[in-house]
């Protein structure tokens, strides 16, 4: 009889899990451990591993699907389970009898199965460049030939230079796909790329469920409204001044650093209490604006982009604007959001001048009606008002606009209040 497996709870108060991709089909037999399917929730991207020895009998949740947790989402013949279901398939492949009589034969054939050799997960490609591994000199113990995190420990501990001619066998792989192609394929462009690969010139990193997300929701986006962009540039030495005689005792007293952030903040809430038309989105019919600022706030980590929202942001000062900043940074570094901290933004701030960047074309976060980005504060000399020629601390802010709900006249006097806020910020003014 099958054995169930079901949606495991991938973490606390997970409830369900969406299928991105199967790693297995019917008929394929696994390993205990083995990856069975990715699974993105509200939290983590996982792979669901196989709690037992056996052959694939039946996926019963489709790819895309989200399923509850302790869902059966597929079952498995557990090997050692003597059924009738596993025999015939196992006959039809015709190695059935052998199988019995050669029990190491499956296994070599289990080894020459490289499919899955070119598959790694996040977690895999992280430890690999952490600790400098050449993901062609490794070879996968995993289904397919797939490279699994244990796989990398063991290359780490045994550095894999004894194992550098195991290269030319997994360099082997791709010709052999050049030579089934290349009848098929007579275009030259097509040849080159398989040969860059056969050279193992490039790497195929699979699509996570976030990465996906995103790529969908970005694209979304564009095709869904018409952005259209401006920028302004802001002299904030007066507000570098303040933020540098308030750090240490911030560091003090709150225990967390005060950043530039937070006055960003301050004055782009207060810019959206001045015009709500900015705080809105469009529901086709109409539009809908918001009394309330739920601020999103744009955090990367080094593989994914997730964006919390800080509710009612417009009840915070600058304290209560770090604190919560500080709490869902940790939040995304811990992997312990939730999907009710992702929800109910009114509008996003980007602040892409942590990287250095000066200027950016930011993507709306759909369905808000506008996106700012904060770049980098950078010195240089700026003529002031009386001729005279200063070095001054100077910052762009750059706004995606929803042309369906705003124009450039309305956006331009919120981008214009932002200015004014930050150029004459004060601690009397905070």
């Amino acid at each position: 009889m099958a054995t169930e497996i079901t949606m495991p709870q991938l973490g606390e108060s997970v409830t369900e899990g969406t299928i991105t991709k199967w790693l297995v089909k019917p008929g394929d037999k696994v390993k205990k451990y083995d990856p069975l399917a990715e699974v993105m929730t509200d939290k983590v991207n996982a792979e669901v591993p196989s709690s037992y020895e056996g052959t694939v009998s039946e996926l019963i949740a489709n790819e895309d699907e989200t399923v509850e947790v302790g869902k059966v989402i597929c079952t498995i013949e557990v090997a050692g389970e003597e059924t009738k279901a596993p025999s015939t398939s196992i006959e039809k492949s015709e190695p059935a009898a052998q199988s019995s009589s050669h029990p190491n034969e499956g296994a070599s054939k289990a080894n020459e199965d490289t499919s899955q050799k070119g598959r790694y997960s996040p977690a895999v490609l992280k430890l690999a460049q952490e600790n400098d591994i050449d993901l062609q000199s490794v070879n996968g113990s995993g289904r397919g030939g797939r490279i699994t995190r244990k796989d990398i420990l063991e290359a780490i501990e045994n550095p894999p230079a004894a194992s550098k001619p195991a290269a030319a066998p997994s360099a082997a792989e791709p010709v052999k796909e050049v030579e089934h192609q290349a009848p098929k394929q007579e275009a030259p462009v097509s040849q080159t790329s398989q040969e860059v690969v056969a050279n193992g010139r490039t790497i195929e990193v699979p699509v996570t469920g976030v990465r996906r997300a995103i790529a969908q929701n970005m694209v979304k986006s564009k095709h869904e409204a018409p952005h259209a962009w401006m920028m302004i540039e802001v002299d904030v030495t007066n507000l570098v001044k303040l933020r540098n005689s308030m750090k240490d005792s911030f560091m003090e007293q709150e225990g967390i650093k005060l950043t530039f952030l937070p006055f960003f903040m301050k004055a782009t809430i207060d810019a959206l209490k001045q015009f709500p038309e900015v705080n809105a989105r469009w529901a086709e019919d109409k539009i809908i604006r918001h009394k309330d600022v739920h601020l999103s706030m744009a955090v990367a980590t080094e593989e994914e982009l997730f964006v919390p929202v800080i509710k009612n942001a417009d009840d915070l000062n600058i304290k209560g604007l770090a604190r919560s900043l500080n709490e869902i940074a940790s939040k995304v570094r811990n992997k312990t959001l939730t999907s009710a901290d992702m929800q109910g933004g009114t509008f996003t701030l980007n602040n892409t001048g942590s990287f250095g960047s000066i200027q950016s074309q930011p993507i709306i976060n759909r369905p808000q009606a506008a996106i700012l980005s904060v770049e980098s504060i950078v010195k240089r000399p700026v003529v002031l008002d009386n001729d005279a020629i200063a070095i001054r601390h100077m910052v762009n802010l750059c706004m995606s606009l929803d042309h369906r709900v705003l124009d450039g006249l309305v956006c331009g006097k919120f981008m214009a209040h932002i200015k004014n806020s930050l150029e004459n910020m004060s601690a009397d003014s905070l």
